[in-house]
């Protein structure tokens, strides 16, 4: 599964990084990917409203590690 590790980068740098990285994913059709913020709560929610509920991506927080969310986009 590819991944995005954003330790390091900020917040409105990841939010770019984030977006240019699950667009260009989403071009090659149907994925999944990890998108690792840290433990940084605040980030995880601006990168669900600003960029995933944006384009319409499903995804989950993972429960054993709260520093990650599975983002995927599936075509019918």
């Amino acid at each position: 599964m590819k991944e995005i590790d954003l330790h390091g980068v900020s917040h409105d740098d990841a939010l770019l990084e984030v977006e240019n990285f699950l667009l260009k994913e989403s071009a090659k059709g149907s994925f999944e990917c990890r998108v690792i913020t840290g433990n940084s709560p605040k980030l995880q929610i601006r990168i669900i409203k600003e960029v995933l509920d944006k384009y319409d991506f499903n995804w989950i927080s993972v429960a054993y590690n709260p520093g990650v969310l599975i983002v995927s986009q599936t075509f019918l």
